[in-house]
């Protein structure tokens, strides 16, 4: 399992930022085994982990979903609700109880779109989370369907 942790939002914006984006944020739980979403569904919300375990799946055709990588204190969920068409690529399943942050993903939209430089770090935020799931999903599919694995030579 990938055990490096993609940028929080803690270390990746700048106080200022941070204060503006957690006055949007509203406090929720989450109980074990609760499908946050589902891959496909409508991303019109994101979450920052307080407490708890959330872990990141993806479908794969006539298995099991794979865990992609699992999410615990700080770290988002979901990246998908900046994105046009807005539309989950992942999975995501509380493993543990869960505290967490919660957004409206149309109002931190709208607050990006209004003070261009809260945007453009948000956005490279979240873009840097993103490429680290990139990373994460492709080393664990080739870990788990791979003839040799994601390090070995075919």
């Amino acid at each position: 399992m990938i055990t490096t942790s993609a940028p929080s939002m803690l270390r990746a914006l700048p106080a200022e930022h941070r204060q503006r984006l957690m006055r949007l944020a509203r406090e929720v739980t989450f109980a074990q085994g609760t499908r946050l979403f589902e891959e496909g569904g409508r991303a019109d919300r994101f979450w920052i982990v307080r407490t708890g375990t959330v872990e990141l799946d993806m479908r794969v055709p006539g298995r099991r979903p794979a865990v992609i990588e699992c999410l615990h204190h700080n770290e988002l969920i979901g990246w998908s609700w900046l994105f046009t068409p807005h539309v989950w690529h992942l999975g995501a399943e509380a493993t543990t109880p869960v505290r967490a942050y919660e957004f409206d993903a149309a109002a931190v939209r709208s607050m990006c779109r209004d003070d261009p430089a809260l945007g453009q770090a948000v956005s490279q935020w979240v873009g840097d989370v993103l490429a680290h799931r990139l990373r994460s999903a492709r080393s664990r599919l080739l870990d788990l369907y791979a003839p040799y694995g994601a390090g070995s030579p075919g």
